[in-house]
């Protein structure tokens, strides 16, 4: 971790919020040793810690994707912020890009969108799913909770399918996406 980034996030944030940002680092440091499979289990529940609350409430604007270190920074997030978090972890970690997805769901309980972290051990297996109204990790074929609707990574764009597969539509991403990894290239 650069000292550039500790000072940016005490300027930001406050000094409180170093304290988490190191931890993270030191998460990460830790699992560097471990399977895809325990990286995937400890990064779904060092995130699924941090409190959530709307954008509105935590951001005061109706759509904002934070940084991880935003999210971090500030304590609070929404299952977007949970995803890129977990997300950008899971690639600091090694995880290839191709693994791994943010996929648009309908949660069919509250009846309302939401995003979950979709893994792919295989390239055509069944994803498994890391969530925060979830914490359990599942395949996507046990979370009849949740409809897929599309999924984008550092990649492409990819048309919903049953149990969270699709076809790449093409290198589109989505236009938050860009805006979100802009701001981690800026500023962090």
């Amino acid at each position: 971790m650069s000292e550039s980034l500790i000072e940016s996030v005490e300027k930001k944030f406050g000094s409180h919020s170093v304290s988490k940002i190191k931890r993270w680092n030191k998460k990460l440091e830790s699992l560097k040793t471990y399977d895809a499979e325990g990286q995937l289990y400890e990064i779904n529940n060092f995130f699924n810690k941090i409190p959530y609350y709307t954008d509105l409430e935590h951001w005061g604007k109706p759509d904002y994707w934070a940084t991880p270190v935003e999210m971090l920074g500030t304590n609070g997030g929404d299952c977007e912020d949970y995803v890129i978090a977990k997300y950008f972890s899971l690639r600091a970690l090694g995880i290839p890009d191709s693994k791994l997805r943010m996929m648009f769901v309908t949660a069919l309980r509250q009846n309302q969108a939401h995003m979950v972290l979709a893994y792919y051990p295989e390239p055509n297996a069944i994803p498994l799913i890391l969530d925060n109204i979830n914490p359990r990790i599942l395949p996507a074929n046990e979370r009849r909770d949740l409809r897929p609707v599309y999924s984008f990574n550092g990649e492409g764009l990819y048309k919903a399918k049953a149990q969270g597969r699709g076809t790449k539509l093409g290198n589109s991403r989505h236009k938050m996406w860009d805006d979100l990894t802009s701001r981690i290239e800026r500023d962090f």
